[in-house]
């Protein structure tokens, strides 16, 4: 349910109606929420993540994999924050790669970024 619920946030915050979430791909798992874009077009990829224990190095990894099947421009990944739900995703937490922060922000992704 997490998942539906970071999908419907976000379509209502951007106000774009084809953001949803995705069917599992297995080993080709293109990220949990799908037609995510950047303001100039570029494919977002992310994850979300609704568990108590956490892994963030691993959820990063698991994004940046997601995001190569993807091609997309960058990934992220969404964890629960516990005592925010359905009524406040807002305070939902989004962790990623600096790199992923400057191309956010507009830098170029380079060949040789790390995650």
């Amino acid at each position: 349910m997490f998942e539906s619920h970071v999908a419907w946030f976000l379509a209502d915050a951007l106000g774009d109606d084809r953001i949803e979430r995705r069917a599992k791909n297995g080993s080709k798992d293109r990220g949990d929420i799908g037609s995510v874009r950047t303001l100039t077009g570029g494919r977002v990829v992310i994850e979300c993540k609704d568990v108590r224990a956490m892994n963030l190095s691993g959820w990063v990894n698991e994004a940046e994999t997601e995001r190569g099947n993807d091609d997309a421009v960058f990934g992220v990944v969404a964890h629960k924050r516990r005592g925010f739900g359905a009524k406040n995703m807002g305070g939902t937490y989004v962790t990623m790669t600096l790199t992923d922060f400057a191309v956010l922000l507009g830098a170029a992704r380079g060949e040789g970024d790390a995650g």
